[in-house]
Parts: structure tokens; sequence; C-alpha cells
């Protein structure tokens, strides 16, 4: 057809272990004409789709003055990922090459068509989102680029290698908690420990039956108004010393998600029930929402119901036992009065470790009578 092409650019491919990796070079006017900027969303079935930050206007901006201007270099290479169809061609060897060299001359062979939605290009740009985007909009005829491409077995894949390589860089930790359950492959201690709380969050948050239907705040629900870093530390609290432990394999970190995600709905929505408007009022408003009562409501959970199954979570007992805290409970106005005899405003407690462990304490002290 027509509007069918097929782009040959002269490659190095690089030995890497078992991988390689594709060093060329690309007018980043045409760039777009193959990859694809993958914007971070969720589907009709709340799956995740896509894994880079909208674009910073402000940023491309800055960039695009600079590629106008004379003498604009950008040394740093842009990375891509390529899907199957992208084929790399080494060029014919003479007798006397070394064969355990470890890069290899050739050719990329990329095939793309003008008619091709973003999700079916195949390339899609892991970092360099803001280059791209400035060259495209600035006012030059051409200017190529240095570009590195790796052929990716997925877009968990993908998604993987986007965490990696924007590791070093001031990364928006809402994207990262929102990308790290939809991820495959090595990521550094810090983040793998947190992609099994992470997708119980993003569950919770997708849990259209549940209390914490979107109120988490994240790139994919940003009308939500509960910190996700807050739910985050109640969710890992729990998975590693809490009630959700026994649903874990602490050999390898995988667990019973379905399971977790029952325990946790069953309990939350006994919370929503008990505390119906404080819940419903955003952090500001309500210490309830606020980081310090997600926390301290998730050591009772713990202290409630550690060892009990999921199943039976959603019971009076559980019930009666939150129904104690009413008068104690000072969501949203007058005095939280703690056993010591000190009194604090109903906003006066913050999210800090000593403010947590003190609402916490008279909380739980609470629901055990």
């Amino acid at each position: 057809m027509a509007d069918h092409h097929t782009l040959r650019l002269p490659a190095l491919e690089v030995r890497q272990g078992s991988r390689r990796i594709y060093c060329f070079a690309v007018d980043g006017k045409k760039l777009h004409e193959f990859t694809a900027v993958s914007r971070i969303r969720r589907d009709n079935d709340d799956l995740l789709q896509g894994y880079q930050r909208p674009e910073v206007l402000s940023h491309i901006r800055s960039i695009k003055r600079y590629l106008e201007s004379d003498g604009a270099m950008l040394p740093n290479a842009l990375v891509l990922a390529f899907d199957n169809s992208v084929k790399f061609i080494p060029f014919q060897r003479s007798g006397s090459a070394d064969q355990s060299a470890p890069s290899v001359p050739g050719e990329l062979e990329i095939r793309f068509a003008e008619t091709m939605t973003e999700d079916e290009k195949p390339a899609w740009l892991v970092d360099g989102q803001q280059r791209s985007a400035a060259i495209r909009d600035a006012d030059l005829a051409e200017f190529p680029v240095a570009a590195v491409g790796f052929i990716a077995d997925g877009e968990e894949e993908q998604r993987s290698q986007f965490i990696l390589v924007n590791s070093t860089k001031p990364l928006p930790k809402g994207l990262i908690h929102e990308l790290l359950p939809s991820t495959t492959g090595h990521l550094p201690p810090a983040y793998a420990k947190r992609r099994l709380p992470t997708q119980l969050m993003t569950r919770l948050n997708g849990d259209v039956n549940g209390a914490f239907f979107r109120r988490v705040a994240s790139p994919t629900s940003p009308n939500g108004n509960i910190k996700d870093n807050s739910v985050l530390r109640m969710l890992e609290h729990s998975l590693f010393e809490g009630a959700l432990y026994q649903y874990r394999n602490p050999v390898d970190g995988s667990g019973d998600v379905d399971r977790m995600l029952l325990h946790l709905r069953s309990f939350w929505n006994i919370v929503r029930e008990t505390f119906s408007d404080p819940w419903n009022l955003p952090p500001r408003q309500s210490r309830l929402t606020h980081g310090v009562g997600i926390q301290a409501m998730g050591f009772v959970m713990d202290a409630l119901t550690e060892g009990m199954p999921a199943e039976r979570v959603d019971s009076d007992e559980i019930r009666e036992a939150l129904l104690n805290l009413l008068p104690v409970a000072s969501w949203t106005s007058g005095k939280w009065r703690f056993p010591d005899g000190e009194e604090r405003n109903w906003n006066g407690l913050q999210n800090t470790p000593n403010d947590v462990r003190l609402l916490t304490n008279l909380l739980v002290r609470t629901v055990r009578g």
C-alpha cells in the first residue's frame, strides 16, 4: 500500500549478556512517524495502558528555544523500545573479522505506515519524551539525534525499563507507584519491595465495591484525595508485620492478592460505614482520610483481624469493635484526648511517626477494651 514505508538506518548492535541493544542516528523530525509516546491511562476494564508521564509544556518550550538557537546540540541518546517487527540486518563480515567483537555493524529495518495508530507503531519512547516533542515543534527542517533501541518482549518489560532508565531522575513517585504492579524483570530492591503493595493499592483504587474506589490520588485517578503514600505505608506494615502477612509467601514475596483484597475491602467498608461523614471528606477536613488516620486505622485492622481469614472480616464482631471508637474519634471536630492527659485539636495531629504512634495507641487500646 502507498502509505507503507520501510526505514533503513545504519546501526551498531552491541551485545550485553544475552541481550542486544542498537545504537543509531535518526532525524528527530521523523521520529514520531514510527514512534509512539505512550501516556499513562486506564482502559474501560481499569487495566493500565501506557507508561509515560504527560508532556511538561514549559520544559518543552525551553528545549525548543534552545534548538532554534545557533550551535544547538543534544548529545544524550533517546531510548526506544522496539516490537518484534523491527529487524537488525548485520553487514556481511569478511573472513578476517573478529567474531568475538562486542559490537556488530549493520542496519535496522523499521516498517511503518502513515495510518498507524499510536498503539500500532513499532517503537515506543522510553526516555526522551520532552526532547522529542521539542524537536517536533521546533522551527527546523531536520535535527538528527542519537538513539539507543532494544527489542522488548512486551509492554510490561517496557514499563520496567522505563523505571530503570529514570531511576536516577526525580520521577514522580505517583507514576512509579502506578507502574510497578505491571512491570517484569529486575528492579532495584526498594522498588521490588513495593511491587506487591502497589499492586494491592491499584486494586483497591479500582475496586468499585470498596471504600477506596477512585479515592487514592494517582496519575490515572487525578481526582482522588487520599495520598497514595499513606495507603502504601498502611499496606506495607500489614503485609510484612500485620494481618495481610498470612496471605504472603515469605520466600518469594508473592501473595494471594484476591484474598488480601477481600480482607481489606471488608475492613475498610466497615470503616466507611461506621464513620460515613468523615470518610467522605478530603484530608484537610477529616483526620480519617489524612495520612495519620489511614495509617492508624491500618494498625487497628491488624490488631483486630491478624490471623482472621478474609471471609470472616465482614462481621458483627468487627463492627462492634469499631463502634467503640465513636466516643474518642474526633476526626472532623472537637479534641483528641489521650490517656496521659494530652489534648490536641481535631486537626492538630500530623502525618509524622510520633503522631501516628500516638493515635494508633489510643485507637487500638479503645477497640481492645
